[in-house]
């Protein structure tokens, strides 16, 4: 019969990990980390172009449904502090209904739908108008086809948009013909001059 003394030492031994090994394994985690990193940047900077783009596209769409569905003309444009539509579009985005100017707030008669929080500070949104009108028919009352721009901060090749056409049909852009950057319905690519 085996001695209980002999048994103990042998189930109790430690385990664990050599210096060496433990040094291969960093030194191998290192080298994943430095190809993944630079994947992971532009990785993220794509997943919050998209996000915004997106989060615009839907508030177009609020804008235009509204319109439609209350019969009356509804505004989006970036409020500012006097209640007129600016142009610095990067700021907080409002959708409202209207009753007499398309392109001043009136908060005693006119009601605010929704509104959008300002963007990332290190991008740029531009519109080539002050203020998107929709009329009760979904038409936009500009009298143009209007195209946002959403531009990344030092990633211009990561450049989006959203077309909107007179008829209030919205379009976010897409990469067409496979080059990694999107263009717009006509073909174009979004630049970020």
């Amino acid at each position: 019969m085996i001695s209980r003394k002999k048994i103990l030492p042998l189930a109790f031994k430690h385990q664990g990990f050599t210096l060496v090994e433990l040094l291969i394994s960093i030194s191998i985690l290192a080298v994943i980390m430095a190809v993944a990193l630079p994947n992971l940047s532009s990785y993220l900077v794509k997943s919050r172009v998209d996000n915004e783009i997106s989060e615009l596209h839907r508030l177009i769409l609020t804008a235009r449904n509204t319109a439609i569905n209350s019969g009356k003309n509804v505004t989006l444009c970036p409020l500012s502090a006097a209640n007129t539509c600016g142009t610095d579009w990067q700021n907080e985005l409002s959708v409202f209904n209207n009753t007499a100017d398309e392109t001043k707030f009136d908060p005693v008669n006119e009601q605010i739908i929704k509104v959008r929080a300002k963007i990332n500070t290190l991008d740029t949104l531009k519109l080539n108008q002050n203020a998107l009108v929709y009329s009760p028919t979904g038409r936009l009352l500009s009298g143009s086809n209007s195209v946002f721009t959403y531009c990344p901060k030092d990633h211009s090749d990561y450049a989006r948009g959203i077309d909107i056409s007179l008829s209030g049909r919205v379009y976010a852009s897409q990469d067409t013909d496979n080059d990694d950057k999107d263009e717009d319905r006509s073909g174009n690519e979004f630049t970020c001059s």
